[in-house]
């Protein structure tokens, strides 16, 4: 299971990357550290809501976006991990030939 803070950092730096920009740009226009923007987008840091409001607005994107991007990440490794249940009727076999 990744942590929120990870997930949130790789949306954010794919966001920034596909709209080519720099980690200084994007620190500079979001007024923060470009090494806490690094260690935020490596998932080293979590984001403060203050801070993912300036990061966005530094982004050009709502932060609903966002936030809809990074939990549809999650839900897909959820569901990529989450085990595989037996089919019914093959488990009541199961259950019967051991009888």
């Amino acid at each position: 299971m990744t942590l929120l803070r990870t997930q949130l950092g790789n949306t954010l730096r794919g966001h920034r990357l596909r709209q080519r920009r720099t980690l200084r740009d994007v620190s500079g226009v979001a007024r923060v550290s470009l090494g806490y923007l690094s260690e935020v987008e490596r998932g080293q840091k979590e984001a403060s809501s203050e801070l993912l409001a300036s990061l966005c607005a530094a982004l050009d994107l709502p932060m609903s976006q966002v936030l809809r991007d990074v939990s549809d990440a999650a839900a897909l490794e959820e569901a990529a991990s989450a085990p595989t249940p037996l089919p019914t009727a093959q488990a009541a076999e199961v259950v019967a030939s051991a009888a």
